[in-house]
């Protein structure tokens, strides 16, 4: 679509405010200024917390578009600089639903919410139930890691039940499934996804907070009485998905005559066989279900060699945040999920950067893309991945910003995942060019590079890792660190909210950093590659 006048009207007044660069054509150098500008205007009450399927989130892609434009920047799709996205709201119907779970022939005393929860995987309002129930250890299919938890069970049509994480090392193979950091094949997202391939009819995870790395409360916030989105196109997933706590997982497999302990133990193995259960799922699903199109944000910097310039460098950060939400029937309370750190902070980076990035263009194409819907499962850059405006094999690169600092600049800079591919080396190139150095890697113990938007650059073949903030503070240390763990608490809550006291040059450093690395792959000699036997490897050619 064409960006209407208003929009038009507004990009050219910002053109004309826009001050002349000292040295334009030339430098990228990320000013401040702007970028904070753009981080109190999308963090504020005025764009209602940018909530999906909310007013908030039209608003910020019309400003989104008109500052690409007010930039000079090239619209990404076409003559548009939106991409549609078409999600489906679903929002279960617990009281409407006769849904329930039956071992040793009677139901078990269970309620949604408390006990279990369960929604539809493919955007369908109705479905109706009498399935059996297997118990598949870690649902997990890993042609890498000689694993396979299916070994060729047909399962078409059934409720599968299954452990959240990997399986664990042990003395003999320390370094299976990555040791103690998790591997995609331990979130619950690939189990989801596995499931559908497998043919089956949905899906049960049991949860521990061990092995998911969150509490039942979280599974109960994103589940129990909110509308959950999802795409609406391309594959969808299984009729049902859902969660059990441990508590119902073990009252279930004891009525069915199994011991829960026992088939854990029998899941840590390569040899482990799929498990039917003298149990099923029976009865009626409901859901309410609304379909709504969202858009991801593309604009353009041409490269300027007649060859590279059709391979591209792209700068991803999401838009979206929490919107607005209830407030419990409390007339006085903020309703507002301003998402100030996350994650106005990166959409406002991309800005900022975009600026200097056509005042001093590389080589290669580099394209800012603000991507829709990440809080609800990363989906709108899942969308781009699906139907890439770019071809991906001529991607050279994501680079992706999410949660930047807002506490003061540091020694070094987070880059993990980038030792996945070549990136690694142009990482700590474009490091020591700034006087910083990459933070040392910690084991990934909850999945964070798989939780990020870009994972979904990733598993489809493109180098990718997200850009972070370092953690040695150059100013009072001891109080910046104290500010950073205090942010914990803020997250997801109507407190993430932009304060005018804030030092971004942190911000600035990060966002600099990050068009740095980005110039050195969009001026390098080749395209960026995986590293041999690394499990989102594609070859390029």
């Amino acid at each position: 679509m064409k960006t209407s006048f208003a929009a038009s009207a507004l990009a050219m007044s910002l053109a004309l405010a826009l001050p002349a660069h000292a040295d334009a054509g030339k430098t990228a150098v990320v000013q401040e200024a702007p970028l904070r500008a753009h981080l109190q205007f999308l963090s504020s009450d005025l764009l209602e917390g940018r909530g999906t399927g909310q007013r908030g989130g039209d608003l910020t892609v019309a400003y989104l578009e008109s500052q690409a434009q007010a930039l000079g920047l090239k619209p990404g799709n076409g003559d548009s600089y939106r991409q549609p996205v078409r999600i489906a709201g679903v929002k279960t119907l617990p009281a409407d639903s006769t849904l329930k779970l039956e071992a040793g022939g009677k139901p078990l005393d269970i309620a949604f919410g408390k006990d279990w929860v369960y929604s539809p995987g493919d955007a369908t309002a109705a479905h109706s139930f009498n399935a059996g129930l297997v118990f598949v250890g870690y649902g997990i299919n890993a042609p890498d890691e000689q694993w396979n938890d299916y070994k060729g069970v047909d399962l078409k049509g059934k409720i599968l039940i299954m452990l959240v994480n990997d399986p664990q090392p042990t003395a003999e193979q320390p370094n299976r499934f990555n040791g103690k950091g998790l591997t995609y094949y331990g979130r619950w997202t690939y189990k989801y996804e596995e499931a559908q391939r497998q043919g089956a009819a949905g899906v049960l995870l049991i949860h521990t907070t061990a092995s998911a790395s969150y509490g039942w409360s979280v599974i109960q916030n994103s589940w129990s009485g909110v509308e959950r989105f999802q795409l609406a196109a391309g594959t969808l997933g299984t009729p049902l998905q859902g969660w059990l706590t441990d508590d119902t997982a073990r009252a279930l497999f004891t009525a069915a005559g199994q011991d829960l302990d026992t088939l854990r133990a029998a899941a840590e193995k390569q040899d482990f066989q799929p498990v039917a259960l003298t149990a099923k799922l029976n009865g009626e699903m409901r859901a309410a279900v609304r379909k709504i199109e969202q858009f991801n944000v593309a604009a353009v910097v041409p490269g300027t060699d007649p060859k590279l310039k059709d391979e591209v460098v792209i700068y991803s950060a999401h838009w979206d945040h929490l919107g607005i939400q209830s407030n419990g029937g409390d007339a006085k309370a903020d309703m507002i999920y301003n998402g100030a750190v996350d994650n106005a902070s990166g959409s406002a980076a991309l800005l900022a950067m975009a600026a200097e990035a056509k005042r001093a263009p590389a080589k290669r194409s580099q394209m800012f893309l603000w991507v829709a819907a990440e809080e609800q499962g990363l989906l709108g850059s899942s969308a781009y991945a699906a139907s890439p405006l770019w071809p991906l094999k001529k991607t050279a690169a994501n680079l992706n910003l999410d949660s930047l600092n807002f506490i003061g600049v540091t020694r070094d800079i987070g880059a993990q995942g980038s030792e996945r591919t070549e990136l690694g080396k142009l990482a700590d190139v474009a490091a020591k060019q700034m006087g910083l150095r990459i933070a040392a890697a910690k084991p990934d113990l909850a999945g964070g590079y798989f939780r990020s938007d870009h994972f979904s650059f990733a598993k489809n073949g493109v180098p990718a890792f997200s850009i972070t903030s370092g953690r040695d503070y150059v100013k009072d240390p001891e109080g910046a660190q104290a500010k950073a763990a205090a942010y914990g608490k803020r997250y997801h809550q109507v407190s993430d909210e932009y304060d005018p006291s804030w030092d971004l040059s942190g911000m600035v450093q990060t966002a600099q950093y990050t068009l740095n690395l980005g110039r050195l792959i969009a001026n390098g000699a080749k395209l960026p590659e995986w590293k041999a036997g690394d499990a989102f490897a594609v070859p390029r050619n």
